[in-house]
């Protein structure tokens, strides 16, 4: 009966507050308190749990928790400044819990770029001035935000030269990215990766403007549509229970490996476990350890259900140096220039490519790296609202 009370009375709950709040007061001020107050302290503590424990009367837990308080405001010190103390602890002890949770169970990640597509989409800027489309009204724009759809579009105030300013970090996770002419600046707020990117074969950025730029007011500096990249949960617990499984999306971290970007984390799909021979095929699959694995292998169901040439963020299997360049693009996969190639993956390494084989910087390019860098899988896309919303399996 005093489990229901516990649900359907305020005061009942009070009460049970209250004792918990002076045990835990009284032994924090153990070393100041007497014999005496310890005594009558500890007396009404064990008649408060008696009663809780003998009777089914609402009233007599009340009574007794009244008695219990008046005993406490007898003896226990009150502190300057309590509720803020109990604030205080109380946002300690989340915090400590959400660190917990993120360094051992579900970490948060942005996919930074789009060598995982079409499984998971890093950031995607794209330049509307070039194609006049127009950017669309304020309903549109709001259901484009729940897709991680962001515009951005800016008009010089005043006749001048367009300065970039370099990425700032305020408190190590605010991002922005700042244009300015004259005295005039407009920021992007957590900037993609590649905004100020390069052109292949161009003076421009990705955004679509270059330092130095001369423009006149009311000339479009910046038309932009930004998709973010997909944010989700790495499982960093299965990991530590039993080894990665070819086929699935891992993400590792890159802090020590030659070749990659530093202190940072990247995601791909584990193609290679310790020991195995890798070849790719003209016929973009994989070849392990002499079996050609195909869309019947677990986890590799979409990677190699393709159809026609390869193409840019499409599942188009995995492409060798020689067939990248008979699509036209090069130095993909130096490591393995034609399918005779073969890599052998060191013990206590992983081999991993992207899926999107013709925009990928992967293990065709650097080869394996070691087990321990791997933090966890792919769980679960938390954001944006598209289609990818949900869990991580292929």
């Amino acid at each position: 009966m005093n489990g229901l009370y516990w649900f359907v009375s305020r005061r009942y709950r009070h009460a049970v507050e209250i004792r918990k709040h002076v045990e835990r007061e009284r032994n924090a001020q153990r070393d100041l308190l007497s014999a005496n107050a310890l005594e009558e302290l500890a007396t009404g503590l064990a008649e408060f749990k008696e009663t809780m424990r003998d009777t089914e009367e609402l009233e007599s837990v009340q009574a007794a928790g009244k008695k219990l308080e008046e005993v406490a405001a007898k003896w226990l010190r009150p502190y300057p400044g309590g509720s803020s103390r109990e604030n205080i602890r109380e946002f300690l002890v989340s915090a400590v819990l959400i660190l917990s949770i993120f360094s051992f169970f579900a970490q948060p990640m942005k996919i930074p770029s789009g060598s995982a597509q079409p499984t998971l989409y890093g950031n995607v800027t794209t330049d509307l001035k070039p194609t006049q489309r127009p950017v669309p009204g304020v309903v549109d724009r709001f259901f484009d935000w729940f897709r991680g759809v962001d515009y951005h579009v800016w008009t010089a105030p005043e006749d001048g030269v367009l300065s970039i300013d370099p990425p700032s970090t305020t408190l190590r996770f605010i991002k922005t990215q700042s244009f300015s002419i004259g005295k005039h600046t407009y920021s992007i707020w957590w900037p993609p990766d590649d905004l100020l990117a390069p052109v292949p074969g161009s003076d421009t950025l990705k955004c679509g403007v270059s330092p130095g730029q001369r423009f006149r007011k009311g000339e479009i500096v910046l038309k932009l549509r930004i998709s973010s990249g997909d944010r989700l949960f790495v499982d960093r617990l299965t990991y530590n229970f039993r080894r990665p499984i070819r086929g699935e999306t891992i993400v590792f971290a890159s802090t020590g490996i030659p070749d990659l970007t530093q202190n940072t984390h990247y995601i791909k799909r584990l193609v290679g476990l310790p020991g195995d021979r890798i070849r790719i095929g003209n016929d973009r699959h994989l070849i392990v350890n002499g079996e050609r694995l195909d869309a019947a292998t677990p986890y590799f169901e979409k990677v190699y259900a393709f159809r026609g040439p390869p193409r840019d963020s499409q599942y188009s299997g995995h492409v060798n140096e020689l067939v990248a360049r008979q699509n036209g693009r090069g130095r993909l996969a130096p490591l393995f220039p034609d399918e005779t190639a073969e890599l052998v993956v060191r013990r206590g390494h992983y081999l991993a490519f992207g899926d999107n084989t013709m925009n990928s910087y992967d293990g065709r390019a650097w080869g394996d790296f070691p087990r321990e860098k791997v933090v966890g899988k792919a769980f679960f896309v938390f954001w944006p609202f598209t289609e990818r919303f949900g869990l991580v399996y292929r």
